[in-house]
């Protein structure tokens, strides 16, 4: 059986896929006990990106333990469970690639979250031994569905599901098909765009880094191939320019490239920049002129989104790390917004209550947020919305927040930059949630 989505990673490519040359940043995600951090493992070894110094200190009881090559925290590897997202390079004569090991446990789901926001592509592991895979229609677990919802909702534009653990289990070709019809029939019902699924047992490396044709009736590429022809994701050059600034560097006489005035670095958010442009800033509305744009290297530049910059101004005005550059054309309205309406995952053991005051933050502004009304609540089981009073830890939902300043808000299914806050309690500062703008 080939896979219901990809074909060959060669027709993905065909596609016009955009960037297969850059490196491709890809989060594992799942259930707990999935195999993520030994599928991790798998890929490092047979891809030949782990030294043997390295690889003999993962040993146990004679046999090579491929989790251990992840699970770096000493309480990761007494209980044997991944806690805080663990990443891992590697690259293969086609690709360069930046993994990230997410935890799997529903008290961790805000790390998973964290490693997903900036992903291009999730690997989401099914475990075939805790399904019931003899009927037609298994029932997915929680956490699959939870997870499989977040990345869709964080716009990681590739997601592959791997099903694991064929190996174990008395028929992998019946297992495989039934398995695949339940997140085939789940991802079309939750509008899931899903780029492959594919067989594997990370543990001894059917279809991870080579193909096994003709596993499980699957006849398609195996997990690397595909990773290698993913597009990473390009930056968002489609909207005005929006910078946020993450440091300013105080004017000095003596700088060729700043001519005495200050340089304010960061990395665009959306948009180029370009000498002559008009921007204001926000907060406080006033405008000015770019001088100059100088680039990571501080060479004179134009700059796109998605890359370090340092702009200069035509003139001084009180800037300073949090505030944002904006087209002084390219938002309404133009000083940013105030009411926003946007899905929110909720993290907190701490239930979100209406009325609630929390610090948000877009970029690195801080402003206070606080929530006006729950909307509704997502059941991650049936997909359907219901009324709800409040949000309990790992629920998702869509709430309206009124803010004390106003942001410079895209929908976050435009801009992952300019769409997300953090939302974080102002009494533990713990995270207490990911709001993204609807």
């Amino acid at each position: 059986m080939s896979t219901p989505i990809l074909e060959t990673a060669s027709l993905a490519a065909a596609e016009g896929l955009q960037d297969t040359r850059a490196a491709l940043r890809f989060v594992t995600c799942g259930s707990v006990d999935d195999g993520k951090s030994t599928l991790i493992g798998r890929l490092l070894v047979d891809s030949r990106a782990v030294l043997q110094d390295h690889l003999a200190g993962v040993q146990r009881g004679g046999a090579t333990d491929l989790a251990l090559l992840t699970d770096g925290l000493s309480a990761e590897r007494e209980q044997g469970i991944t806690i805080d997202v663990a990443y891992r390079y590697f690259s293969t004569e086609n690709r360069k690639f930046i993994i990230a090991d997410a935890p799997g446990h529903e008290q961790y789901t805000r790390n998973m979250v964290t490693a997903a926001s900036s992903a291009d592509a999730a690997v989401v592991l099914v475990d075939a031994t805790k399904l019931t895979w003899q009927s037609p229609s298994p029932e997915l677990l929680p956490q699959t569905r939870r997870h499989s919802l977040l990345v869709n909702l964080l716009r990681v534009p590739s997601i592959v599901f791997a099903i694991n653990k064929l190996d174990a289990v008395d028929d992998p070709a019946l297992a495989f098909a039934h398995i695949s019809a339940a997140l085939t029939q789940f991802s079309e019902h939750a509008q899931i765009p899903v780029t492959a699924i594919v067989p594997v047992s990370a543990l001894i490396g059917y279809n991870v880094v080579d193909a096994n044709p003709g596993w499980c009736g699957y006849n398609g590429p195996g997990l690397l191939e595909i990773l290698e022809h993913l597009s990473a994701t390009p930056g968002d050059t489609a909207h005005a320019f929006a910078f946020p600034v993450q440091w300013v560097e105080k004017f000095s006489a003596s700088s060729d490239t700043s001519q005495g005035r200050r340089v304010f670095w960061g990395r665009i958010a959306s948009g180029a920049v370009q000498p002559g442009q008009q921007i204001t800033v926000l907060p406080g509305g006033k405008t000015a002129t770019v001088a100059q744009v100088l680039d990571h290297a501080r060479q004179p530049k134009a700059v796109l989104a998605g890359h370090s910059a340092g702009i200069i101004l035509d003139r001084e005005l009180d800037v300073s790390r949090g505030d944002w550059l904006l087209a002084s054309d390219g938002f309404e309205p133009p000083l940013g917004a105030r009411e926003i309406t946007a899905t929110i995952a909720w993290m907190d053991e701490e239930p979100l209550l209406p009325g609630r005051l929390y610090w948000a933050l877009q970029g690195h502004r801080w402003v206070k947020a606080k929530i006006k009304r729950i909307v509704h609540q997502l059941d991650i089981n049936t997909l359907a919305s219901h009324d709800a009073t409040q949000l309990g830890v790992n629920a998702i939902g869509v709430v309206e927040l009124s803010l004390l300043e106003p942001i410079a808000a895209l929908p976050y299914k435009q801009s992952r930059v300019l769409g997300s806050l953090v939302l974080v309690d102002t009494a533990s500062h713990k995270t207490s949630g990911a709001a993204l703008v609807l």
